[in-house]
Formats: structure tokens, C-alpha cells, sequence
């Protein structure tokens, strides 16, 4: 956890409660006690009563070694969702274009420097990243996130990418700052961001931006494929097209209902 200096009236247990939360994922569903304590850089005796106020209050659940959370987590995200209310928007038009191209595709928000899926109809087909509603991924790495990297400021976008990790995923990843650069110029110019295995090998996605009745972009919607059954060629050819009518009936639809439901839900420095 940050060790930044803090305004006074920030709770530390909080903060340190919300982390005890966080270091539970796909690849850690249970922890030890001491497993969270270091995932969390706490001393195993705060660890221990962070978990078990959490386990008081129905947040986690211990078998006497093993500590997982509870669907009652599933609370602290469900007010945010049902508040807002692009995702319910979006979803008929995410399910016809999954009828049509027979491909997932999400809603996303820029959230700080991440990404998070907000709305998703998943296919048939699985890849070996479980992604469902909440699911984050560092912006700078993914389709979506570029899109609406893209539409930043020229300043805050470096803000951005100076404190950005940009660490090797796969072989393809671009890794510098110049190259993400030169890169977002080309999706500003284009339109569309398509990302071919820089997040998964294996995995290509295609991200288009929602505007919001100001023109100010508020969302993304992606298409992810197998890069062995689809190639970037078919991506441009056969999805790119599907998926730009979607975003286009999207922002129709936001046009009518009003900037209210176009609200960004990015908690950055961008409003």
C-alpha cells in the first residue's frame, strides 16, 4: 500500500481494509493468512483482525486456514452498477452484435489508469482470461483502453503514460512510452484501436469509443477473438464494421436519453 503522505482525514484501516479485499482474485480465490499479510505488506496480527472483521461482518470466510470472500462482496460494487445506467443501455446492442458476429464483446470505463468491464456478453468460445463485470486491466495494454486513452488531453495523457508500468505481458506489448504514443495518434486518426496479443498471446481485440451527446468519450465496446481462428485482416474486414454500427446505435440512444446516463464514471484526474 501507498505510503504516501495523506490528507487528515483519511481512515488508514479503511484503506487497509479495502486492500484485504482487493488481494483476493481469479488467481488467489483463497489466501493464508500470511499470504494475505504479504500481499497486503501488513503485519500478520493487523492482517488477522482486518479478516476477521470482515468475516464478522459476512465479507469473507474461513475454513480455520484458508480465508476466501463471500458473495456478500458482490454488495459493495452492486450500488455502483445499478446506478448507472450506460451499461443497461448498452447491453441489447452488445447482444445483437454478439448475435451477429458470434464474438464476445464488453462495455468498458476508464477507472484511473485501468479499465473496468462494466457490461459483457460473453460467447460460447472461452479464453484462458476469466473476464467478467468488474474485471480491470491497465488501459495503456488493451483495445478499449486506447480508445479512450486516445481521447485525453495532451497533458494529462502524459501524466499517464509517465506513471504507467509499462512491463512486457506478452512479446508483442509495447513497453515504451514513445511507441504508446505513436500509437493512440493512430487510433485518434483512425477511429478504432485493434490490439493483437499485447495483453494474452492468443488474444486479439478490436475497441471502438462511445461518445457521449457532448462528443466527450465516456465508454468503449470491444470485440475479443482467437488470434488462431480470426486474422487481423478478418478483424478489419468482418468485425470492425459490425461493431462501429453498434457503438453508432449506443450513442443514438445516449443522444435521446440525455447527458445524465452518458455520465463518465473515470475516478482520474479527468472529468
Amino acid at each position: 500500500m501507498s505510503t504516501a503522505a495523506r490528507a487528515p482525514y483519511f481512515v488508514r484501516s479503511f484503506e487497509r481494509g479495502l486492500a484485504v479485499i482487493r488481494s483476493f482474485d481469479a488467481e488467489h480465490p483463497a489466501r493464508t493468512l500470511s499470504e494475505v499479510a504479504r500481499a497486503c505488506d501488513l503485519t500478520r496480527a493487523a492482517a488477522r483482525r482486518l479478516l476477521l472483521t470482515l468475516a464478522d461482518l459476512g465479507y469473507v470466510h474461513s475454513d480455520g486456514r484458508l480465508f476466501r470472500l463471500t458473495p456478500r462482496v458482490l454488495e459493495l460494487g452492486y450500488a455502483y452498477l445499478v446506478g448507472l445506467t450506460l451499461p443497461q443501455l448498452a447491453q441489447p446492442h452488445l447482444e445483437q452484435l454478439v448475435a451477429e458476429v458470434r464474438e464476445s464483446s464488453s462495455l468498458c470505463v476508464l477507472d484511473g489508469d485501468d479499465i473496468v468491464y462494466v457490461a459483457r456478453v460473453p460467447t460460447r468460445r472461452i479464453m484462458s482470461a476469466t473476464i467478467t463485470v468488474g474485471t480491470r486491466f491497465p488501459g495503456h495494454v488493451t483495445s478499449v483502453g486506447r480508445v479512450m486513452l486516445a481521447d485525453l488531453p495532451e497533458a494529462e495523457l502524459e501524466v499517464r503514460l509517465a506513471r504507467a508500468e509499462l512491463r512486457p505481458l506478452t512479446a508483442r506489448t509495447l513497453v515504451t512510452a514513445e511507441a504508446l504514443r505513436t500509437e493512440l495518434g493512430r487510433v485518434r486518426r483512425q477511429g478504432y484501436a485493434l490490439v493483437d496479443q499485447e495483453l494474452e498471446d492468443g488474444l486479439r481485440s478490436v475497441a471502438a469509443p462511445v461518445r457521449g451527446p457532448g462528443g466527450e468519450v465516456v465508454a468503449g465496446v470491444n470485440i475479443a477473438v482467437h488470434a488462431g481462428r480470426t486474422s487481423v485482416e478478418s478483424v478489419h474486414r468482418d468485425l470492425l464494421p459490425p461493431l462501429l454500427a453498434a457503438v453508432a446505435r449506443i450513442e443514438a440512444d445516449l443522444r435521446v436519453t440525455g447527458p445524465a446516463r452518458a455520465a463518465s464514471p473515470d475516478t482520474g484526474t479527468r472529468r
